[in-house]
């Protein structure tokens, strides 16, 4: 759990990162849109691994999923003080501001990522620590 913690919180800064330095870096706009798109799909994997530690994987990444569009769908509400935080940096960066099919094929994209890195870094740590011998 503290693997996918610290993985979720690096995730978190590479994306804050992305849509914060990357326009002033001269990163196109498309990698710099989607490339955080694709990371927030990944961060929510990791968030939903973190509380549903001992699911599946394939479990994870579907609530994940459901997640992602769910907050994509979302964004078709418009009320005035919803609209009014979605347009401060906060209301951005969590609920977005404009509907795009485009997000939620990054969404899944950075789902699937999710679990690939998750495998991988969890067959890593059980190759370094080996279970003990009964």
């Amino acid at each position: 759990m503290i693997i996918r913690a610290l993985l979720c919180l690096s995730i978190m800064a590479g994306g804050l990162a992305l849509r914060l330095l990357g326009p002033g870096l001269g990163l196109p706009a498309f990698v710099v849109k989607y490339g955080g798109s694709l990371l927030w799909g990944t961060m929510v994997f990791f968030l939903v691994a973190i509380v549903t530690s001992r699911w599946t994987r394939r479990s994870v990444a579907m609530i994940a999923a459901v997640i992602a569009v769910g907050v994509e769908l979302f964004r078709l509400v418009h009320t005035p003080w919803l609209d009014s935080f979605r347009l401060t940096m906060a209301g951005a960066l969590l609920l977005g501001r404009i509907f795009s099919a485009w997000d939620i094929l990054a969404y899944g994209i950075g789902i699937a990522l999710g679990a690939l890195l998750d495998n991988l870094v969890l067959a890593i740590v059980r190759i370094e620590r080996p279970q003990s011998a009964s």
